[in-house]
């Protein structure tokens, strides 16, 4: 019997790993409004600017700046409203000395105005005229032409991940189609003689299909498309011809179960036989999860590099694995260069836990928060 004489340390084998398999993918055109949470293929150009004329920023009175200098609670300077502008359309007005316009926020300067005068600083003294208490710098209370987004601008680089803002910025600038990186395939494969499907009431000796469920539901929380392969009896050919079906559809091909050191457990072998260069790690110190295999596999002459990851066979192990080596792998088919933060949360242990040096240990825990703890023995620590 095989057995894990060597253990690759978890950040350097996913550091490697991602090096040997082809990404990103290629491209597929849709409706912006249908990319949320996709990834952005290539770099995105503002066509004009945003806004594309000046606008207020408050309820008020547009002016000529200079107009207002000197004004005070007891020096008011008296000005006469000439107009105002109505929203969505432009002013048929023209701001000159001594002369204001009733404005919006939202609402186009008129010409002649470089400032707004918010409405609270402002006071209506007969039919026509408002006193303004309150002097305003040039540009004050407005948002200028091309402020936020300039025109030829890059807006959005490639490798973004798509979120309710960006869509948003892209209908403001007229963007309706874009280009994204397609959906990664994620073929999944059980395996095993015990297994059986979750439909059926398991005899005696066998258990339920868990983890091509579980994994699905993490693959599409990654932002990749699953397709179950269903289950694979403990049989070499049977998984030679699964992985080999999958490897040519999918380009992420994902085996559970068949990776630890016993005699029945094949998988490594089946990969190695599928295509080069195979298996690159097989055992990495982390628990659970130490009989983990990370390849890659060119499975037919001149075809792409794919990535096959065979995970253990526990559902717990297998779905910690899923979440640190199949999310990444997901994030580079997908071409996503901004990183993402693992959330994290300082708490104190209520046990001691006993660790091997060396090895990476992910522990289940319960976050209970605001109970008191002194009762019990503690652990100043970080979870993860």
């Amino acid at each position: 019997m095989a057995e894990f004489l060597k253990l690759a340390v978890p950040d350097e084998a996913l550091g490697v790993f991602l090096e040997k398999f082809d990404s990103p993918l290629s491209p597929e055109e849709i409706e912006t409004i249908q990319a949320v949470g996709r990834v952005n293929y290539e770099s995105i150009f503002a066509g004009s600017p945003l806004p594309a004329f000046p606008r207020s920023t408050v309820d008020g009175y547009a002016v000529a700046a200079r107009d207002t200098f000197g004004a005070s609670d007891s020096l008011p300077v008296y000005m006469q409203v000439i107009g105002e502008v109505m929203m969505g359309e432009s002013p048929d007005f023209v701001i000159s000395s001594g002369t204001c316009g009733l404005i919006h926020t939202g609402g186009m300067l008129p010409e002649g105005a470089d400032s707004v005068v918010m409405l609270e600083h402002t006071q209506s003294v007969r039919a026509g005229e408002i006193e303004v208490f309150r002097a305003v710098g040039v540009g004050e209370n407005v948002i200028l032409p091309g402020e936020d987004v300039r025109k030829g601008e890059e807006v959005i680089p490639p490798g973004v991940k798509l979120r309710s803002a960006e869509i948003g910025g892209l209908m403001a600038l007229g963007i309706t189609r874009i280009k994204v990186t397609r959906r990664p395939l994620v073929g999944i494969i059980s395996t095993g003689d015990e297994i059986v499907p979750p439909e059926i009431v398991p005899p005696k000796g066998k258990i339920r299909d868990v983890n091509s469920y579980s994994l699905s539901a993490l693959v599409e929380t990654c932002g990749a498309l699953p397709i179950r392969y269903g289950i694979v009896k403990d049989q070499r050919q049977e998984l030679f011809s699964a992985v080999r079906i999958a490897l040519d559809a999918c380009d992420l091909v994902v085996i559970t179960a068949g990776s630890s050191a016993s005699s029945r457990d094949m998988t490594a072998a089946v990969i190695n036989e599928v295509g080069s260069p195979g298996v690159i790690f097989h055992g990495i110190n982390i628990r659970p999860g130490k009989p983990t295999i990370l390849a890659a596999c060119r499975a037919t002459e001149g075809g792409a590099i794919k990535a096959v990851i065979g995970l253990p066979g526990n559902p717990v192990s297998a779905l910690v694995i899923a979440t640190l080596v199949v999310d990444p792998v997901i994030k580079k088919l997908s071409g996503l260069r901004t990183p993402s933060q693992r959330p994290r949360v300082h708490a104190r242990l209520s046990i001691n836990l006993a660790s091997q040096a060396g090895r990476e240990d992910w522990i289940p825990v319960r976050l209970i928060e605001g109970e008191e703890l002194s009762s019990r023995p503690r652990y100043s620590g970080k979870v993860t």
